[in-house]
């Protein structure tokens, strides 16, 4: 299936198609894609991601895992010693393969065109570092003449990095695509763990949205205060978390070597960060497991723990469940909701994370409930992350009378309950869940 391209819409709040249809971005994190599946793998993925209400697959050309030296699946390197002006043909034609297979499935690439430790050689990470300024240009330029008639794109710089220090390197990078597509496409940058790419490169012309990566070291990590923190910025420019908790990954609070003695984030962790950073105003979210981005198997060395092999991660119950949330943000129409936390009466407020021990284990924030509404008091969502708790709501932004209901997030169920006929009101959460989103809709119309 031929796909529009994706753009940023005009009010800088949300992205689009280019047939002006809004897009809700909903992803999978597969960094070692095309480095580590053959094509029959690949196309195994993305029919279940497909199937899953996937839309958007993000993947490195360069990969982290050793990912100049080690080949891939068809045993070849992607670049002639590692040389980022001299592309392995065969390598680059695997990646070609890839692309095109994605969109039969109607997959967007978020193509990162090199991991960060490819351009930033002072971190973490095997590297080598490769990139400069001028060969940066030329790399980007040799991808966007490659790339130029492919709709399914959508250019990611960064990876897993700040920009400080480099950012000739990323600006060269983004003119040297610009020049070989013809034109400026949309970019964002992916960035180092608690952080987003706001932090260095808003500004940036080449800039079109915001990323931003809530990370795998703390349980319930605020990534609402991050997508509130990126809308207060000038000029708008949509955000998202396109890395929080991974399904499967080891809960390590104290960050030593990611131990999974302390448990592995679940369905409900994985749940609990996407509605609350989609119903702070993020234009979508970005799933992760695991297994799933190293695509993990019995016969590698796991990074970090990884377990269980990729091909089994990928019927998760927190993959299974995203469906859920697009499909809610869909149906009330995503793009003009209203983050409104005033509604939540009695929200206690939590502190801002810290990078301390003490803040990785406090527990005020697993009970943090976000709000969003539209403009017109048609509606109100309220994502509720405990059971059988009472929350105290202020509807004055509502049309009264309204009808309430419970959404299940697990299964995307709708459990219709009654009326609020005043502006004061207090629910109970179900007692099942344990998490619960209150839809509240208007019995008024116009």
């Amino acid at each position: 299936m031929a796909l529009h391209r994706v753009s940023v819409h005009g009010s800088g709040r949300y992205l689009q198609t280019e047939d002006g249809a809004a897009f809700f971005w909903l992803g999978d994190t597969a960094w070692e894609l095309f480095h580590r599946l053959t094509l029959a793998e690949t196309e195994h993925y993305f029919q279940v991601r497909a199937s899953q209400g996937f839309n958007v697959i993000q993947a490195v050309v360069l990969a982290e895992i050793d990912g100049l030296h080690a080949p891939n699946a068809n045993g070849h390197v992607p670049l002639l010693g590692d040389d980022p002006t001299r592309p392995n043909e065969f390598y680059f034609r695997h990646v070609d393969a890839v692309i095109q297979l994605a969109e039969k499935y109607g997959l967007y690439i978020a193509l990162l065109p090199t991991w960060g430790d490819k351009v930033d050689g002072t971190r973490w990470g095997v590297g080598p570092c490769v990139f400069n300024a001028t060969n940066a240009r030329v790399y980007g330029a040799l991808l966007g003449e490659r790339y130029r008639s492919f709709t399914n794109i959508i250019w990611v710089l960064g990876g897993d990095r700040p920009a400080t220090g480099f950012e000739d390197v990323w600006d060269a990078m983004a003119e040297g695509i610009s020049e070989g597509v013809g034109y400026m496409p949309f970019f964002t940058y992916h960035p180092c763990g608690g952080f987003s790419s706001s932090a260095w490169v808003h500004s940036k012309p080449w800039l079109g949205m915001n990323m931003l990566q809530s990370g795998h070291g703390a349980v319930d990590a605020p990534n609402w205060e991050m997508i509130s923190s990126d809308r207060r910025f000038e000029p708008a420019k949509p955000v998202i978390d396109a890395e929080p908790n991974y399904e499967h990954h080891p809960v390590d609070p104290y960050l030593r070597e990611w131990k999974p003695e302390y448990g592995r984030f679940t369905e409900y962790d994985v749940r609990k960060q996407a509605y609350r950073s989609v119903l702070s105003g993020a234009c979508g979210h970005t799933y992760g497991s695991h297994s799933v981005w190293q695509f993990y198997a019995r016969n590698r060395e796991p990074v970090t723990h990884a377990s269980p092999p990729w091909d089994e991660a990928i019927y998760g119950p927190g993959a299974c469940q995203m469906v859920n949330l697009r499909d809610l943000a869909v149906k009330f129409h995503f793009e003009s909701w209203i983050p409104d936390q005033s509604i939540l009466a009695s929200q206690k407020e939590v502190a801002p994370c810290k990078d301390t021990e003490s803040s990785r284990l406090s527990g005020d924030r697993a009970y943090y409930a976000v709000a969003s509404r539209d403009s017109g008091g048609a509606f109100v969502l309220i994502y509720c992350p405990l059971a059988d708790a009472e929350i105290e709501l202020d509807l004055s932004s509502v049309r009264l009378p309204a009808k309430y209901s419970w959404f299940d997030p697990r299964t995307g169920q709708r459990h219709r309950i009654g009326v609020l006929t005043q502006t004061k009101a207090a629910v109970r959460t179900p007692l099942g869940g344990p998490d619960w989103v209150l839809v509240i809709e208007s019995k008024k119309t116009g």
